[in-house]
């Protein structure tokens, strides 16, 4: 008879929460690497981005899912969507708090529909509460939060966190190990992730986007990787377009004679040649295309449901 301890276990975990609590850099954290881009833009997360972690026999599976606040339009709905089905299908779900400001409305809107939920309640293996961005908050807070929250309700557990300086990780790892369904590991043992190559490209151009016009630009831009190329030098030839609403936002993109997305352009190809370890040429391209958000297309793509 096989020894307990020898048992793989899998188990897919949902991370949800409030725009900008910081679910994105806790799964690149847990992975030691990027795998759902990050930037100081609530909302950056359009898709659910898995992450596939190995703690000692079990296979972890997490999900970054879209923040989850009062959507209005189209996207924004699917978005939300996407997140909620992510939870209700997941056998543990992370609600994930700013521990900086814990009586964030959304958060507590979050919260409040999860005890209302008990479909939700009894799908679920575990509800698990996550203070993260302790690094920035007294200890005193600290104490207060375990207090209020760690009573039980519908939680089971309350970890305390920084996905920043990785304090508190290897004890929600271990735990989640710990409770994971025995099982097949459902992925091959060195994958990180099921996102395809040509939406991770899309993805890191559009954090790129973000991070140097995050004042000057809106939600207001689509990514599409058009053209992927291996070359036989093996360097790989990407052609990606860059959708706008307006053509205000198209100069805004190109900059002063193209220079902005040229400075756009060699950050994104500086990572992508980081991640897959080869050359990269991209090429960059800039369409107006007032109605994007509602082709349905893109939301395929993304893995968002259009008529959410």
């Amino acid at each position: 008879m096989a020894d307990p301890a020898d048992q793989t276990r899998a188990a897919f975990i949902s991370i949800i929460g409030a725009p900008n609590v910081g679910k994105s850099t806790l799964l690149n954290t847990i992975q030691n690497t990027k795998i759902s881009i990050v930037s100081p833009k609530s909302q950056t997360t359009r898709s659910r981005i898995t992450g596939i972690h190995l703690e000692k026999n079990s296979q972890l599976i997490f999900v970054d899912t879209p923040g989850i606040f009062d959507p209005k339009g189209r996207l924004n709905r699917a978005m939300v969507s996407a997140s909620w089905e992510s939870a209700q299908q997941a056998d543990v779900v992370l609600v994930v708090v700013d521990a900086k400001k814990e009586n964030d409305r959304n958060t507590l809107e979050i919260i409040s529909r999860m005890k209302k939920s008990s479909a939700l309640a009894n799908h679920t293996r575990e509800l698990i509460l996550l203070f993260n961005k302790i690094d920035l908050v007294q200890k005193e807070k600290l104490l207060k939060l375990i207090e209020r929250f760690g009573s039980g309700d519908i939680f089971s557990r309350v970890f305390l966190v920084s996905a920043k300086t990785s304090d508190g990780i290897s004890d929600l790892l271990s735990y989640l190990a710990s409770i994971a369904p025995p099982g097949p590991w459902l992925y091959p043992p060195d994958q990180l992730s099921d996102l395809p190559s040509r939406l991770f490209a899309a993805e890191v151009t559009r954090e790129k986007l973000y991070l140097q016009l995050s004042h000057e630009l809106p939600y207001s831009a689509a990514i599409e990787t058009e053209k992927w190329q291996k070359k036989t030098d093996g360097s790989i030839r990407i052609e990606q377009v860059l959708y706008v609403e307006r053509y205000s936002q198209k100069a805004i993109i190109l900059g002063k004679n193209g220079a902005r997305i040229k400075s756009i352009g060699t950050a994104a190809r500086t990572e992508l040649e980081d991640a897959f370890g080869c050359t990269i040429h991209l090429f960059l391209f800039v369409k107006v295309f007032e109605k994007w958000r509602d082709n349905p297309n893109f939301y395929r793509e993304w893995g968002l449901n259009y008529n959410a």
